[in-house]
Formats: C-alpha cells, sequence, structure tokens
C-alpha cells in the first residue's frame, strides 16, 4: 500500500498532465488533422470521463484530507455532476463557435499556423492561464465578479469533481478574456479542442484532493496546497495564488504565498458570509442573486439549513466541535 501511494504521489500529476492531455493531442493531431476523421473529436469524451475517475481513485489511495472523500456526509456529487455537464457543454458551443468568431474578425497571417501544433498548443495554454488568473484576480476585486465567483469558493471541501464548478456567466465571461483573444487571431479548431481538454484537466488536479508531490517543482504551480489557501474563509486571507497552473503570475503581481498565518484544515474551505452554501444546482446559480458581499448571509439559507435535517455524520461531527469548544 506504501509503494501504491508513493506511485500515486509521484506519478498523479505527470499522468493527468502529460498522458492524459498527450492521448487528447494525438487524436486530434492524428486522426482528425492528419487523416481528416472528424468523428474522432467525440473520444475527448472518454478521456475526459478518465481525468475524473482518476482523481477520484488517486483522491482514495494519497489523500491530503481523509475526511474530504466522504462523498455522503458532504452531499454535493449531483449538484458537481450537474456543474460538469453545464461547463462541458459551455466549452463545447465556445468551440462551435469559432468558424463564426473567424467570420466576424477575418485576420489572416497572425495566428503561426507554421508552428507544429504542439507549439501551437502551448503557446495557447500559456497565454489563456495569464488571462485567466487575471480575470481570476478581478473576480475577487470586483463586487459584481464575486458574486459569480462564490459559486466556484463557496464548495466546503475541494476535490477533483468540484474542480470546474463555475457559474455559466461568470464561464461566459472566462472564455471571452481567455480564449476570445486568441480566436480573434485564428487559433484553430484543433488547438481550441486540445486547449480545452487541457484546462479542464489542469482544472481537476488544481482541485483534487491528492497528496502531490513535485520536488522542486512544487512551487511553480498553483496546485494542492497552494490552491488551498486561495480557498480558505479566513475572510480575505485567501486573495493569494490566482494562477491557473502557473504561480509566475502571482510573483509578477505580488500576491503569491507560500504560507498564511495558520495551518490550512479540512474545514477551512468556503465564504466566511455563506456558512450555509446551498448544496442544490438550482439555488447555487440564482446566488448571484440573493447574495450581496458584504451584508451577509442571505436569510433563505438560514432559512434552509434550519429546516433541513442533519445526516449522522454531520450530527457525530457537530457534537465533537461542541464538545471541543
Amino acid at each position: 500500500m506504501k509503494f501504491l501511494r508513493e506511485a500515486v504521489r509521484y506519478g498523479y500529476i505527470p499522468f493527468m498532465m502529460l498522458g492524459l492531455t498527450g492521448a487528447a493531442y494525438w487524436v486530434v493531431s492524428q486522426l482528425v488533422v492528419a487523416e481528416g476523421k472528424t468523428w474522432a473529436y467525440a473520444l475527448i469524451f472518454p478521456l475526459l470521463v478518465a481525468a475524473y475517475a482518476t482523481s477520484l481513485l488517486a483522491e482514495r489511495i494519497a489523500p491530503v484530507f481523509p475526511e474530504w472523500n466522504d462523498h455522503g456526509e458532504h452531499g454535493d456529487m449531483l449538484t458537481n455532476t450537474g456543474h460538469i455537464a453545464l461547463y462541458e457543454l459551455g466549452a463545447i458551443n465556445g468551440v462551435l463557435l469559432i468558424p463564426v468568431i473567424c467570420w466576424l474578425f477575418p485576420f489572416q497571417g497572425i495566428w503561426p499556423t507554421q508552428w507544429p501544433m504542439w507549439s501551437q498548443v502551448l503557446m495557447a495554454f500559456v497565454v489563456a492561464d495569464f488571462a485567466f488568473m487575471f480575470m481570476h484576480y478581478l473576480s475577487h476585486r470586483l463586487p459584481l465578479l464575486w458574486r459569480l465567483h462564490a459559486v466556484h469558493h463557496g464548495v466546503g471541501r475541494l476535490y477533483g469533481y468540484n474542480g470546474v464548478i463555475r457559474h455559466p456567466l461568470h464561464q461566459a465571461l472566462d472564455m471571452i478574456v481567455g480564449n476570445m483573444p486568441l480566436v480573434i487571431i485564428g487559433m484553430p479548431v484543433p488547438v481550441a479542442v486540445v486547449l480545452g481538454f487541457l484546462i479542464s484537466v489542469t482544472l481537476i488536479v488544481q482541485h483534487s484532493n491528492v497528496d502531490t508531490r513535485l520536488g522542486p517543482l512544487q512551487k511553480h504551480f498553483a496546485i494542492g496546497r497552494i490552491h488551498h489557501m486561495h480557498h480558505v474563509n479566513w475572510g480575505t486571507e485567501g486573495d493569494c495564488n490566482f494562477g491557473l497552473l502557473l504561480t509566475i503570475w502571482d510573483r509578477m503581481f505580488g500576491t503569491y504565498s507560500e504560507k498564511l498565518g495558520r495551518e490550512v484544515t479540512a474545514k477551512d474551505m468556503g465564504v466566511d458570509e455563506l456558512p450555509n452554501f446551498p448544496k442544490s444546482l438550482w439555488e447555487q446559480l440564482i446566488l448571484p442573486w440573493v447574495y450581496v458581499p458584504g451584508k451577509g448571509e442571505p436569510e433563505r439559507y438560514k432559512q434552509m439549513a434550519a429546516a433541513k435535517a442533519k445526516t449522522p455524520a454531520q450530527e457525530a461531527r457537530d457534537q465533537v466541535l461542541h464538545a471541543a469548544e
């Protein structure tokens, strides 16, 4: 078991970021681009399923916080499945709109189509990584954007299955800021498909409850404990480490942090103003219209929490907390 745990700690990120992304790249570059088999785009879906399945399995073998693996206690699997469906549907629609956008902005010769496809994907990802980081930074600074972004921060645990949680409107803004400039200057559809897959896998890895090991590279990637610090519910202490994957942008903005004032625990995730963050997909989607930053928790969430019966696991946890107090 120890060998398996160590294999997951050191092998999880390379398998996800290089293995699965490499498989998606091969599907698109060889089957679609080289052989003209457009139906092969459908093979991206099982690779995405494999990414989620791998994260759930790895979290069981080498978790950072074992408490986050109790799906029954957290009761968010169904809602997160709905978020995944909405996110991936939005990503597909974005790809389908690329020909229309190219028709509206018929610039020629700007995108480096002469480059190898892998270098085009790499360039697109670096640009998108910076754009998403900047949009993320603004989402913590502007109240209107924070209303949308709070849907992502309200979760009480981080694991691969909730990595893509976004309000659909916030996802649309992310895509406009992060991907639209690339499309306008001519990013081809195949590159966009691989980029979209890579972003999804990055979000899964970033939020995975896996005790990963990256050696000297650990401080250069905004995943694991680096990202845990961003999700703490300690007021504004979590306004750090905004990067999607790379920490270089946070270092440039002065928002990078290796350590907070105290150790992050499994119970420190969420939004301090929303202790009764709703579990249902519908309530999370309407949250931006009922939650006003700085005004405290909406009364409806307090009433919903009071009316809902607690599970035996939640009752036991509350007893432990009360005894500690």
